[in-house]
């Protein structure tokens, strides 16, 4: 089972987007403040939030093309997961396919991720369309999870 999202970001290349999401500047203006790690494929990259994170290895990158990771540790839910992001050109949007894939079972935390990624999403493509997103912990609050 898989988390998908599509997303268009206004007026930018498919480079700008891939930056974003490949550099640890790029990741903490738009998912979470406090982003650390190795950006590289075989890096691992670590996402902290309030309740949590997880830390994510590289394992490919096309550069203004697609990104995938792969979770190696965090909730158990997402260990052995992958996130992948595939972008492209059309027209005046850079379309991002989103996908957080492998999920094991369709159990209510994936139902909370899905919403999160959906407002990460827009983190991001606020990021890049204005100059600024809305990491973590600024981020829209929808639940605690426990």
């Amino acid at each position: 089972m898989d988390i998908l999202h599509r997303i268009g970001i206004h007026n930018t290349t498919p480079d700008n987007v891939y930056e974003a999401i490949t550099t640890l500047d790029g990741l903490s203006g738009w998912w979470t403040e406090k982003t650390l790690g190795d950006t590289e494929p075989g890096g691992v990259i670590s996402f902290r939030f309030i309740p949590g994170g997880f830390d994510m290895k590289v394992l490919e990158l096309d550069p203004g093309k697609l990104v995938r990771w792969e979770v190696v540790d965090g909730p158990p839910e997402w260990i052995g997961t992958t996130i992948r992001w595939d972008l492209e050109q059309r027209q005046d949007y850079t379309i991002i396919l989103f996908k957080h894939e492998g999920w094991r079972e369709q159990v209510e935390f994936m139902h909370h991720c899905s919403t999160k990624w959906a407002i990460y999403l827009m983190s991001l493509k606020q990021l890049v369309e204005t100059g600024e997103g809305a990491p973590s912990p600024r981020d829209v609050q929808i639940s605690d999870w426990h």
